[in-house]
């Protein structure tokens, strides 16, 4: 048995959900999102809810329940209220530009590097923070890993791009190893 499957999925005002066979299709206010489901998991909705069960009993079957269900809840929340990610850019003349649908990222290289942004997801830079928003949970994080991927932080000055909020371990250096000081 699923714990995550079993919950039912509250479909929110202004969400609207088609189940065609195995294509689940959720639209709402931000957008519309749609996904093929494996065949041993059975969706269906009933009174302003989304309910996911299994057919078959095997240990495979709870993975694939428990994230069939994980998914449509992020289908639908994506469509209603939608996901954002925030990149923040540390380092001395390392920066970004948007033009037009690229993303060039100055930092440290001979050359830019030029990042497209994929449909369906929308950029804003602004000083040092790259914003990242789109309506797919997954799309939105694989943009913002790729962006990140660029110039990952280092470890001694944390220079680099890294997730706004995210804590950093920093190394202590060459020098203050051999004194043994802090």
């Amino acid at each position: 048995m699923s714990r995550v499957g079993k919950k039912p999925i509250l479909i929110p005002a202004g969400a609207e959900v088609k189940i065609e066979g195995h294509k689940i299709t959720v639209k709402g206010p931000k957008g519309e999102l749609s996904r093929e489901t494996r065949p041993e998991i059975k969706i269906e909705t009933r009174e302003g809810k989304i309910f996911v069960t299994s057919e078959i009993e095997t240990k495979k079957t709870a993975a694939f329940w428990g994230l069939t269900r994980a998914l449509l809840a992020n289908m639908v929340k994506g469509v209603t209220e939608g996901y954002e990610k925030k990149l923040q850019i540390e380092g001395l003349g390392y920066r970004a530009i948007l033009e037009n649908d690229n993303l060039s990222l100055y930092v440290g290289f001979f050359h830019p590097v030029k990042i497209k942004t994929p449909p369906g997801i929308k950029l804003l830079v602004e000083k040092n923070i790259i914003t990242i928003s789109g309506i797919d949970k997954e799309l939105v994080g694989q943009t913002s890993a790729i962006i990140r991927k660029v110039r990952p932080p280092e470890p001694y000055k944390g220079k680099g791009i890294k997730y706004v909020g995210e804590q950093l371990r920093k190394k202590l250096g060459k020098k203050a190893v051999t004194t043994g000081g802090k």
